[in-house]
């Protein structure tokens, strides 16, 4: 009896704070702000963190002075970055607005393939629905697009201001980041009892190797996808191949439904061309992502985070909902990794427990 009324005064209280919460939720509404803000700056450098952290050990192993290590990877970064840029860059942005351009005689084109098809034409005859509804349905997308566009434009110098903010603040983050990042652990581990700070070196050990192996092994994963694609379409001879490409190896960090989120444009856009260049895409799609699922992922990445199919397809629908595609990007990781901290500090629990 003592413990129902105990869990009973501890939901009640926790829904009192809930309540008070949403009353004041003005006073939280800066810290919301704050942590919003340097949320995108801190990922991005946490993501290059993990990167290019291993090569400066490998080049302070070799006697290099730490903070010439990281300017000398800066170095290279930006000189790799002016050399893509001059190369490849002219061909994306080309691509990418003969894309923009195509755009609506595209749609077009495939309307009048679907209000030709026979299907279409039965449901007509069925009177299931009427070229008026969709014509109604069309003016009215037209004109939430064009509201969109409007809404949007304040949007855009949003967008560039924190583009903006990231350029400036994510190179000194990193810096730091890679200079004294291997102190971060003793720091934390001040505010775990003696007996116990060992062992929570330990587990700060597991969870950066396991994000770093995750990390680094997406980022071949993802770079081998965009090159094998983009050559296959080169191949096949579709339209937009490079930024099509780059897309599906960009989205295949999402998993299971990345490499078919990706794939979808370049089947509609092939399609627009004709069935066989479809099913072309198709095939190519198929080979690259057996090469990668049977012979890359298990070489690069294995089976670091353990995680249960069905537990990643829940996830992912649960932050799609949540977060949209960020979410979907980050679920996986973001739960291997709380999973292995409470793992490892109900152990620690334990141990206290029975000494």
């Amino acid at each position: 009896m003592k413990k129902i009324q105990f869990w009973t005064l501890q939901i009640l209280l926790v829904l009192l704070i809930i309540f008070v919460g949403t009353k004041i939720s003005f006073v939280f509404h800066p810290i919301a702000v704050f942590v919003s803000t340097l949320f995108f700056p801190i990922l991005i450098s946490g993501f290059l963190f993990f990167m290019l952290n291993p090569i400066v050990q490998l080049l302070v192993k070799n006697k290099i002075p730490k903070t010439l290590a990281i300017v000398f990877i800066y170095l290279i970064t930006v000189a790799v970055l002016v050399i893509l840029g001059a190369t490849v860059g002219p061909s994306i942005s080309q691509q990418i607005a003969s894309l923009v351009n195509d755009v609506p005689e595209m749609m077009n084109n495939l309307r009048d393939m679907v209000t030709e098809s026979s299907s279409f034409q039965w449901i007509l005859q069925q009177d299931l629905i009427t070229l008026a509804d969709i014509e109604a349905q069309v003016v009215s997308y037209s004109e939430t697009f064009s509201k969109g566009i409007f809404s949007g434009l304040s949007g855009i110098f949003s967008f560039v201001a924190n583009l903006t903010l990231i350029i400036l603040t994510v190179p000194f983050m990193l810096f730091y980041m890679l200079k004294d990042g291997e102190r971060l652990p003793d720091q934390i581990v001040r505010f775990i009892p003696t007996k116990y700070r060992d062992e929570g070196r330990k587990i700060l050990k597991e969870t950066n190797e396991t994000l770093a192996d995750y990390i680094q092994g997406q980022l071949i994963v993802c770079m081998f996808i965009a090159v094998a694609t983009t050559v296959g379409y080169f191949i096949i001879g579709l339209k937009f191949a490079l930024v099509l490409g780059l897309l599906i190896g960009v989205l295949n960090i999402v998993p299971y439904a990345g490499p078919w989120l990706g794939a979808a444009p370049a089947v509609i856009i092939a399609y627009l061309d004709s069935p066989m260049k479809a099913l072309l895409v198709v095939i190519v799609i198929v080979v690259v992502q057996q090469i990668d699922g049977n012979f890359v992922s298990p070489l690069v990445i294995g089976n670091k985070l353990a995680v249960h199919p069905l537990t990643i397809v829940v996830l992912l629908l649960v932050a799609a909902n949540l977060a949209g595609l960020l979410g979907m990007i980050l679920a996986v990781p973001t739960y291997a990794v709380g999973r292995l901290l409470i793992k490892n500090f109900y152990r620690i629990w334990k141990l206290r427990s029975i000494a």
